[in-house]
């Protein structure tokens, strides 16, 4: 592994970055790496607490773990970034199933994928690198390329995933219901995840954007989404976070109207830097949607519908970016416009909605479930990343062995934007290879740097 950075490092400051890189295919390719993993033989550690209390710190552990047998159309990745997103906090606490379930399913499928079912899981679905091996009918990337991942693996050998890949019957997300993913020092993809490295980003923020970025472009951008179009209202929930970070963005750059619910003034600060002006502290504002555990509070649907009248001049959202789910579905149901969408991915407050469907189906809105994104979606969002269009939400970088305490920030909801981790990279703001791109952007690269 010394050898691969060390080579990897030549690159920094390099004339020709992509020639020193090349060496990387003479190099063998290590027996065994550091990856970040949860145990089978702990996965029922946290039976009986409250969400709240399993502290992803106890299940995370770094150990040496196996390379994997390198198979046709897969790859095998240097990982000198990566980044923690939700899914890394579910499978650290083992919901809302324990992950080792989906690995043991995915190995039945053939003797190929039955690597993947291990008494320990490598997480992680994030990551930027560098090519190390390519298996058997690779073409379009060799050893040296300079790479980023997204986390849609799929088999495409059914014949419904050919029209939107996330269709396939075999679509799995890496490093959540796949093993071997990004927060580690090597990783195993396919090589139709791989997509090129941003030039003018450093490999911890080249690794932030690829789950939450693609996911809210299918959710908001895509023709299998929301397709918001210039002029709408858009509500995002959480819009200084992981995923509503990139949808605040989306909106602005595609001539919407961003309304931004936030739960600090902080966050709304950063709502701010990013060009949003329409912002509702909910906190601040003190809403309250459910009176108890089981009863929701129309009143407070209607207080709150009133406040993005208010705010947007008397208008309702054309379209609801949804991901807290249990917490706030019901309002987001009731406060669309007539004819609106609301889009949902994810559930982190709970998985079981409620809404009034009177709201839903008297005023001919529509429910669109939204979840990551295929190929083409990842590919056209990162090259938004690529353009500046579009910029990371970079706040914290941790190193790999620290990955349980960026997990825990996470969980506690204690984090801006995305939290990065370090894994072969020895500091932060290295792999930058188009400075003078960099410089253009600066401002916008670090708005999240701090907070």
């Amino acid at each position: 592994m010394k050898d691969i950075l060390e080579a990897i490092m030549a690159a920094e400051n390099a004339a020709d970055p992509a020639r020193e890189l090349a060496s990387i295919s003479g190099l063998p390719v290590p027996d065994s790496y550091r990856g970040v993993v949860v145990r089978a033989d702990e996965s029922t550690m946290f039976e009986g607490l409250p969400t709240r209390d399993k502290d992803p710190r106890k299940a995370l552990h770094v150990q040496e773990v196996p390379t994997p047998e390198l198979g046709p159309g897969e790859a095998i990745v240097a990982v000198m970034a990566s980044a923690v997103n939700y899914n890394t906090v579910w499978t650290s606490i083992f919901e809302p199933v324990s992950t080792f379930k989906f690995l043991h399913r995915y190995g039945k499928v053939s003797p190929l994928t039955k690597r993947h079912d291990l008494p320990y899981h490598v997480v992680g679905s994030d990551l930027a690198g560098v090519v190390l091996r390519v298996g058997p009918g690779v073409t379009k990337w060799k050893p040296g390329d300079e790479v980023v991942a997204h986390c849609l693996s799929v088999e495409l050998e059914d014949a419904e995933g050919h029209d939107d890949t996330m269709l396939d019957p075999q679509q799995r997300i890496w490093g959540f219901e796949t093993n071997f993913g990004g927060l580690a020092e090597l990783s195993l993809v396919k090589a139709n995840q791989l997509m090129p490295k941003p030039k003018h980003l450093s490999w911890e923020e080249a690794a932030c954007p690829g789950l939450v970025n693609s996911t809210a472009y299918r959710q908001l951008v895509s023709h299998h989404g929301a397709q918001m179009k210039q002029g709408d209202t858009v509500l995002i929930w959480g819009a200084s976070g992981g995923l509503g970070s990139y949808a605040t963005q989306f909106a602005l750059n595609g001539g919407a109207q961003p309304v931004c619910v936030v739960s600090s003034p902080e966050k709304a600060e950063l709502c701010r830097r990013m060009g949003a002006e329409l912002i509702i502290d909910r906190n601040a504002e003190g809403y309250k949607f459910w009176k108890d555990e089981q009863t929701q509070d129309p009143s407070e649907w209607r207080r709150f519908g009133e406040r993005i009248r208010e705010l947007t001049g008397g208008e309702d959202p054309d379209i609801v970016f949804e991901h807290p789910g249990r917490e706030t579905f019901g309002a987001s149901v009731y406060v669309a416009k007539k004819g609106g969408t609301i889009v949902t991915c994810a559930s982190t407050s709970g998985y079981m909605h409620q809404y009034d469907n009177r709201y839903l189906w008297m005023s001919l809105k529509r429910i669109i479930g939204s979840h990551f994104a295929n190929y083409r979606e990842a590919w056209e969002a990162n090259r938004l990343i690529a353009r500046g269009a579009i910029h990371p939400t970079l706040s914290k970088v941790y190193s790999l062995e620290q990955t349980g305490q960026a997990a825990y920030d996470v969980h506690r909801n204690a984090h801006q934007g995305k939290v990065g981790v370090l894994c072969l990279s020895p500091e932060e703001g290295l792999g930058v290879r188009d400075r003078e791109k960099r410089a253009r952007f600066e401002t916008e690269i670090n708005r999240f740097r701090g907070h």
